[in-house]
């Protein structure tokens, strides 16, 4: 499901500072868009329009998506940097620092790993690692109002993951929390600011449901968004939507379509797959897809911004103590998955860690 999260200070001044500049940045010229576009990233970071593949392997050409990282600007120099405060012993550790707790959130699962072997595998992984760009000519404002909104975000969601461990364990003695350690402590959390076309724009069927964006989970720990703003593409103003059905819906654990909106003045969280698993199935990914206005002849784009909060590269993906993976993905739940949903068992096996299963999601769905 989801849960919505009121009365956060700062956040509607936040909000519409970044929302509207979704609209202006779909809006720069092609060259401008180009020089964001970061094919070598897998398109995971930077400008992405029409890479994803969501429904029968056709290109998702409903929304355009900016990717960044909020939290840091180089995610592989933020782990080299940490793994040389491990091992430096001249630098003087202060006790019960905020890095030495990060040592034990983890058990520093890459602290065996040499400077040399991390930016291997940041070669080898570019849509992990691959550092933030920002449209600095085009659209300079954008890059102090995405970490403005994504660390907000990024702090409520821990509070979040603190009440859903406590929920877990309560129902799995097999389960240590981590859920709120990992969003304290990884450094690994992936904005996304996302601006669906106007109707008129695309070249999706009018009846097709999940027309701006199709069915799917998302694969990190915990994800959070903000209430989405619609924009008249002719004045780039913002105005109201003019369809009350359309917008973000999800699917309930026993298959009811629900129509989720969020209040103005609430950040809207809902559960991931990794979290799905490393519960043992207590917590379940929530399957969502946004729903295009009816009009074809409409010129109102939709704004929104997500953050995926996750573990790091090396994290484990275990399940816990006494949970298996029927437990994990049921087959009664696997039936009111919507279709253009990847099974688990399709993408995750026993032994992986958060990057193999990241790797094996983006296959599947770019």
């Amino acid at each position: 499901g989801i849960v919505a999260i009121t009365n956060v200070p700062g956040l509607d001044e936040a909000r519409l500072r970044l929302l509207p500049l979704g609209h202006r940045l779909a809006s720069l010229d092609r060259e401008a868009l180009q020089e964001i576009t970061v094919p070598e990233s897998q398109y995971q970071c930077g400008w992405s329009h029409g890479r994803e593949k969501l429904v029968g392997d056709k290109p998702d050409l409903g929304k355009g998506s900016f990717y960044a990282n909020p939290l840091c600007e180089d995610l592989l120099e933020e782990m080299m940097e940490r793994r040389r405060y491990i091992f430096d012993s001249s630098v003087e550790k202060a006790p019960n620092s905020s890095v030495d707790s990060a040592l034990k959130w983890d058990e520093c699962p890459y602290s065996e790993l040499q400077d040399e072997d991390l930016i291997a595998l940041a070669k080898s992984c570019p849509g992990f690692f691959f550092p933030n760009v920002w449209p600095k000519d085009g659209l300079p404002e954008l890059e102090t109002a995405f970490k403005d909104c994504g660390k907000l975000i990024h702090q409520v969601g821990m509070a979040v993951a603190k009440c859903c461990d406590r929920y877990v364990a309560d129902l799995c003695p097999g389960y240590k929390p981590q859920l709120e350690r990992t969003l304290r402590h990884s450094k690994c959390c992936k904005g996304r600011l996302l601006h669906y076309f106007p109707a008129a724009e695309t070249s999706e069927p009018e009846e097709a449901f999940d027309s701006w964006c199709g069915w799917h989970n998302d694969h990190g720990s915990l994800t959070g968004l903000l209430p989405c703003v619609y924009v008249d593409n002719a004045t780039g103003e913002i105005v109201e939507s003019p369809d009350p059905v359309a917008g973000l819906y999800i699917k309930s654990r026993n298959g009811d379509l629900v129509k989720a909106t969020l209040p103005d003045g609430a950040i809207g969280f809902q559960i991931g797959e990794t979290a799905q698993v490393q519960s043992g199935g207590i917590l379940q990914a929530t399957p969502h897809a946004v729903r295009g206005l009816a009009s074809k002849a409409s010129r109102i784009s939709r704004e929104t911004f997500a953050v995926f909060m996750e573990p790091e590269y090396h994290s484990s993906m275990a399940l816990p103590a006494g949970r298996t993976l029927e437990d994990t993905q049921c087959a009664g739940a696997e039936e009111w998955l919507p279709r253009s949903v990847r099974t688990l068992r399709s993408r995750w096996r026993a032994g992986m860690n958060f990057g193999e299963f990241s790797e094996a999601t983006f296959a599947a769905f770019h």
